[in-house]
């Protein structure tokens, strides 16, 4: 059985990403493609207990390496138990966020060296690389407008995000970080602009999957 194929979505704080990743699986599930929805951190029971901790407000203060250690644990983790069987089967996955996080989240963002983030990469991810990364790309400070609105009527603890609240400096370094990385990968990765209406980001969306990830565009 041929493998599935592995797509991520990616982005700074409130562009969107969980909204895109749910409708584009219901869109595969539409057109007979089996599609496991899955995020970072978390996708497995010990991935999950290490997002628990990386959320929590009352988590110590720890450095960037820290951090990044964590999170390839997690996603160690995550790979073995769900997203290889997944793509072994023939299935395809569909990710809210993978090891580009990381890359921009503690290195371009948190200081953390390319090259200590490359051997970890290595050592976990190796050759499972995503067929197709989606960047969705927003302002920063509207981002974190939308992350008010949204927690704003009913908070709730998986809400409670510590990297929601760093200040706006960060998050300028995220957006570019992303931005730079998808111009570095433009074959793996596409960038997508999170202004506009979800109907229409989940329409360039497919677009891209169709015409990178199936034969005859879909």
């Amino acid at each position: 059985m041929a493998a599935g194929k592995f797509i991520t979505f990616e982005g700074g704080e409130g562009v969107g990403k969980s909204t895109q990743a749910k409708l584009l699986v219901a869109t595969l599930a539409q057109r007979g493609i089996d599609a496991l929805l899955t995020r970072e951190p978390g996708g497995s029971p010990f991935a999950e207990r290490v997002r628990a901790m990386l959320l929590d407000p009352t988590t110590p203060p720890h450095g960037a390496l820290a951090e990044a250690l964590l999170f390839y644990a997690a996603r160690a983790d995550h790979l073995h138990a769900t997203i290889a069987p997944q793509l072994a089967a023939g299935g395809w996955v569909v990710c809210d966020r993978f090891s580009d996080s990381t890359r921009v989240y503690q290195g371009s963002a948190g200081g953390l060296e390319p090259e200590v983030l490359e051997a970890l990469d290595r050592l976990v991810v190796r050759g499972q690389q995503p067929d197709l990364t989606v960047v969705l790309d927003l302002d920063p400070r509207e981002g974190l407008a939308r992350v008010t609105r949204r927690r704003a009527p009913t908070p709730s603890p998986d809400l409670a995000d510590p990297f929601e609240g760093r200040d706006l400096s960060f998050h300028q370094r995220l957006r570019a970080g992303y931005l730079a990385l998808a111009q570095a990968e433009p074959q793996r990765c596409v960038v997508i602009d999170a202004t506009l209406a979800p109907e229409s980001i989940a329409g360039a969306v497919w677009q891209a999957v169709a015409g990178r990830l199936l034969a005859g565009g879909g």
